[in-house]
């Protein structure tokens, strides 16, 4: 049996980890509340400027009417060859399975695009660690005025964002809107997924892959893969949040919404300043931009949670620990007090 020394040191040691774990959940829970806001607030101009793009597709010529080709690079569709995959991943872990999970639907990607020549843009320390492991780094190109083909598939990392998530930007979403955007103009790559966890809420999450580019439909999202949360990281979740105060349902913002969706929807002729043609070729990639911008909110929003359901599950599990090892110790202690009585009895008789 162990020693009641080791054992009471056990339980200090079990107990300062429960301190941090409950701090950590917390914390998480605060900063879960300032990314569903930031997500929210971030909802009405992007349905707005959706409305705008719908009422210019039924103004403006989007194809030429001579070949019926699309007239803006970002519509146009051809055969994949070269594909660009966006992953979207945390800085830090101590967050359950969520890293993993968006770690093995991207391999699943990839082997589903087997035979193509896949690039991959990591978003988050540990996505960019655990591509660097397994893929290479693409070496700068030199253009030659033709399309680079490459007669064996391969996958190569060709760009890395870390530390970006922390304090995130608008600027850092459309940074990388008009590098993909420049490099689909230029025909260096085909089409352009995204790898995210939609929020939704606490209890409604999915890990979704996303095609960007090219645009097939104005407001509509052309999911490609997707994996709902079980409903045992339903309850996990559930008991986390309501341990730390924090909302199940997602947001009302229905009125919001609908305020929104009015916006530039009416059956009118509206005026432009410019023609409809110039105000969707400038407005398009501004909405690849913010499609990208609300899966690193959603994604941010997403962590916290899967941290925040992490830490409670190891608080709880701390508790657990705490009352056995209490247990044992009060075990060893009245086993060292019998074997103490049974002494003093044994030297009492034998002087007897």
């Amino acid at each position: 049996m162990a020693n009641i020394l080791d054992i009471r040191r056990r339980i200090r040691s079990v107990t300062n980890t429960r301190q941090i774990t409950k701090a950590m959940k917390v914390v998480s829970a605060a900063k879960l509340r300032r990314a569903q806001d930031r997500a929210l607030a971030a909802r009405p101009y992007a349905e707005m400027l959706t409305n705008v793009l719908k009422s210019l597709v039924s103004r403006a010529e989007i194809l030429d009417p001579e070949t019926g080709e699309p007239r803006h690079p970002l519509v146009a569709q051809r055969e994949e060859r070269r594909v660009l995959l966006i992953i979207v991943t945390g800085d830090k872990g101590l967050a359950g399975a969520f890293n993993t999970n968006i770690l093995k639907a991207a391999m699943h990607f990839l082997e589903s695009k087997a035979g193509q020549n896949v690039e991959i843009e990591a978003i988050g320390r540990k996505g960019r660690d655990f591509m660097r492991r397994r893929f290479p780094k693409a070496q700068a190109r030199v253009r030659t005025g033709e399309r680079e083909a490459s007669s064996a598939s391969s996958v190569t990392i060709v760009g890395e964002q870390v530390g970006v998530l922390n304090k995130l930007d608008y600027s850092v979403a459309a940074e990388i809107a008009e590098r993909v955007i420049e490099r689909y103009r230029n025909g260096d790559i085909d089409s352009v997924y995204l790898l995210f966890n939609e929020f939704k809420s606490v209890m409604v999450q999915r890990l979704v892959v996303e095609q960007i580019l090219p645009v097939e439909h104005i407001g509509w999202t052309v999911v490609s893969q997707a994996a709902e949360m079980t409903k045992e990281e339903k309850a996990k979740a559930r008991k986390a949040a309501v341990a730390a105060g924090v909302g199940l349902r997602a947001a009302d913002t229905s009125q919001i919404d609908a305020e929104a969706a009015k916006f530039a929807t009416a059956k009118v002729d509206y005026i432009y300043e410019q023609s409809p043609t110039e105000l969707f070729n400038s407005l398009l990639p501004k909405y690849v931009g913010v499609q990208i911008f609300r899966a690193l909110l959603e994604s941010i929003a997403a962590e916290h949670a899967a941290r925040m359901t992490a830490m409670d599950a190891a608080t709880n599990n701390a508790s657990e620990m705490i009352d056995s090892l209490t247990l044992a110790m009060n075990r060893a202690r009245q086993a060292k007090i019998t074997k103490e009585i049974i002494e003093i009895v044994g030297g009492a008789a034998a002087a007897v």
